[in-house]
């Protein structure tokens, strides 16, 4: 049985620098893809998530919980805030610009999410060794100081940008074409650091 990666940093995990180039503070960090679920403008139902780069390795992010992500009546869907979460915490890596995927996210869900409310996150980069990168996050209900509804901490593993460009549908690539913002993160000759 192989053994289950953590999502706490280790002891001896660095904070990574704020990359030069990175989203500037304040900054909505852009989408990746305009019919991510997560945080396209163009699809129809999706979150809509909206991040905006903090002063360090940290974002605040936020989305609305419509009727089109519920799971019991009038809830939000767990599956779904999972997603919102893996979203914003896979944001930070624009701030480390360093393309990753996701290889563990543990989500802890303390209150219900009705339709209608906001969930407000707070995401921050704990650690990171070599290529992994330790993430966590807060969400919290209608405002950035409201009531904690949602914990969570991933495990990201940096990857070679071609593991992305490979893979890409061809209105993908149409997209970051017409999408400068997005071809300054995605340049498959983009320096990882290792």
């Amino acid at each position: 049985m192989s053994r289950v990666p953590s999502t706490t940093p280790p002891e001896g995990a660095s904070i990574p620098p704020r990359h030069p180039k990175a989203p500037e503070i304040g900054a909505k960090i852009p989408s990746h893809f305009g019919h991510c679920f997560g945080c396209g403008d163009l699809h129809p139902t999706g979150l809509h998530l909206i991040a905006h780069a903090g002063a360090g390795q940290d974002l605040t992010a936020v989305f609305t919980v419509t009727e089109n992500h519920q799971g019991a009546p009038g809830l939000a869907h767990g599956g779904l805030l999972s997603l919102a979460f893996d979203e914003a915490l896979g944001k930070l890596m624009w701030l480390i610009r360093s393309p990753a995927v996701t290889a563990r996210l543990e989500t802890d869900f303390m209150l219900p999410v009705p339709i209608g409310s906001q969930l407000h996150i707070s995401a921050e980069i704990t650690g990171q060794v070599n290529r992994k990168v330790y993430t966590s996050a807060v969400g919290r209900l209608n405002s950035p100081d409201g009531p904690i509804a949602v914990k969570a901490s991933a495990l990201f593993v940096i990857v070679p940008m071609k593991h992305f460009m490979e893979n890409a549908p061809k209105e993908y690539m149409e997209y970051v074409t017409k999408h400068p913002e997005i071809l300054a993160f995605v340049d498959p000759d983009f320096e990882i650091n290792p």
